[in-house]
């Protein structure tokens, strides 16, 4: 699962891995349907993925329905955002936030080689 023209891409236990592993720079909206924050989040999500198609797989987990990937990475507080490059977590942003804490969270990992 690659880049789908700009919208989140959705993912499951079954396929995060293989997703993480074809895409250099992957951010990984933690989330579940009956929080409020998250709800509040997912437009920014949207807006995200549409600014950084092409550069940034920009995906969302259900963390009820996928438990695995988020015991995996220990999101014990929802939303949690993580940002992964080369299959590594290299940044994790806990709650609601600005978009601009998410974009700066990006961009920084985007300029690093």
């Amino acid at each position: 699962m690659s880049f789908v023209d700009n919208k989140p891409v959705h993912l499951t236990d079954a396929n995060f891995e293989e997703t993480i592993k074809n895409n250099s720079v992957v951010l990984v909206d933690f989330w579940a349907g009956w929080c409020g924050p998250c709800r509040a989040l997912a437009p920014t999500i949207e807006e995200l993925a549409k600014e950084y198609v092409g550069k940034v797989l920009v995906a969302k987990l259900d963390v009820d329905e996928n438990p695995n990937t988020a015991e995996q990475f220990q999101v014990f507080s929802i939303p949690t955002v993580v940002v992964i490059k080369d299959c590594c977590e290299v940044d994790r942003i806990v709650g609601l936030c600005s978009k601009q804490k998410y974009d700066a969270a990006l961009k920084k990992h985007l300029e690093e080689k």
